[in-house]
């Protein structure tokens, strides 16, 4: 495999998970791609120096110096969610870029995603592109992804998905985070952390779920009154008729950080909980039982780094979210593509249209 010279566009608290995710595929997979660190960018002059410094990137550069760079063939797209779209179109005029991950949202607004629709069937057979849902490489639910797709459990009926945060009940968090409470769909609760529930939801359910109502709740004085802290949609499956909602939280007290979802079916029922990340649980109505899968770190091609039965998590997810996304092939789990996240988008946008209403009737004392 050809080198991958490997640039960031942002220097904040991901790009560092980032970083590090691409610095541990050594470790772990025998056949990791040369990854060459050459290039950092961010809007201010001291965060990208002082990153790169830190990270072992080559150079730090403003973002017009970035885009012109001819030695850059991977560009990862971590800046704050507002300019995840202009980034991602001047990354595209790059001569040499063959992949772009691109943090989650896609896009800020109706019309970039309008454009990224109509853009979105070229770009593809041009540049690999991955969208920062990484939960989707978690060994665990790549496992209840498959079993769920073999057909055992036969239609949905009901459902429920929910990402808990607590982190935003305390003052100083929210101060520290204020440009994540923009109003949805560039900011929210559900914009940030409804968007990896609403993945998952997609990968399981499909493209045919429609948002039948949604609300919100939970009030503070310094957040402005359209960012959702904890929101929640009704959501209708229309090819199979089943229904359920999916909910998203940063006010949720003693939950930590923790995803949970539960899927009945006519023939049975599938769950998974955050806190217990590398299991599943199904029931068969057949056998009349509860089993636990125990997925361990069954990633492929296998690792025994630091060993074959150390619990999997979420870093180690995202290191195989980058393998996979640095490999010439792919390998065989659900894949978060620009139309996965394209759709993704369109859920969150139409999450804001419902919140909108529901807050327009609340000030009415409309229940």
């Amino acid at each position: 495999m050809d080198r991958i010279n490997i640039g960031f566009i942002g220097a904040g608290g991901i790009a560092r998970a980032h970083a590090f995710a691409l610095n541990a595929l050594k470790f772990y997979y025998d056949d990791a791609p040369c990854i060459d660190l050459r290039a950092v960018s961010s809007m201010r002059k001291e965060s990208r120096e002082r990153f790169a410094k830190k990270y072992d990137f080559k150079e730090a550069m403003d973002v017009e110096s970035f885009v012109k760079h001819p030695g850059i063939n991977t560009v990862y797209i971590l800046g704050p969610n507002k300019v995840h779209f202009p980034h991602l179109e001047a990354v595209l005029k790059m001569d040499n870029v063959e992949r772009i991950y691109l943090e989650k949202p896609i896009c800020s607004t109706r019309e970039e995603e309008l454009k990224l629709e109509q853009l979105a069937q070229s770009i593809s057979k041009k540049v690999k592109i991955r969208v920062g849902f990484q939960l989707l490489a978690s060994s665990a639910i790549r496992k209840a992804l498959n079993l769920w797709h073999s057909g055992r459990f036969g239609k949905p009926v009901h459902f429920r998905f929910n990402y808990m945060h607590s982190d935003y009940q305390d003052i100083n968090y929210r101060k520290k985070r204020y440009t994540r409470l923009t109003p949805a769909p560039d900011g929210g609760a559900m914009a940030d952390l409804g968007s990896h529930a609403i993945s998952l939801m997609i990968a399981f359910l499909g493209h045919d779920l429609e948002i039948v109502n949604a609300m919100q709740g939970g009030a503070f004085a310094d957040v402005p009154d359209e960012s959702d802290l904890y929101s929640e949609i009704s959501l209708f499956e229309k090819s199979s008729g089943a229904v359920g909602n999916l909910s998203a939280s940063r006010i949720s007290a003693g939950m930590g950080d923790v995803f949970i979802f539960e899927i009945f079916a006519e023939n049975g029922s599938l769950r998974y909980n955050s806190y217990y990340p590398d299991r599943f649980e199904y029931y068969n109505n057949a056998d009349n039982n509860w089993v636990e899968i125990y997925s361990g770190s069954d990633y492929k091609p296998f690792s025994t780094f630091p060993s074959g039965h150390v619990p999997g998590g979420w870093l180690r997810s995202l290191f195989h979210a980058h393998y996979s996304f640095l490999s010439e092939g792919e390998t065989g789990e659900a894949i978060a593509d620009l139309n996965h996240g394209l759709e993704v988008q369109r859920l969150v946008r139409e999450t804001a249209i419902h919140l909108h209403k529901f807050r327009e009737k609340r000030s009415k004392g409309i229940t």
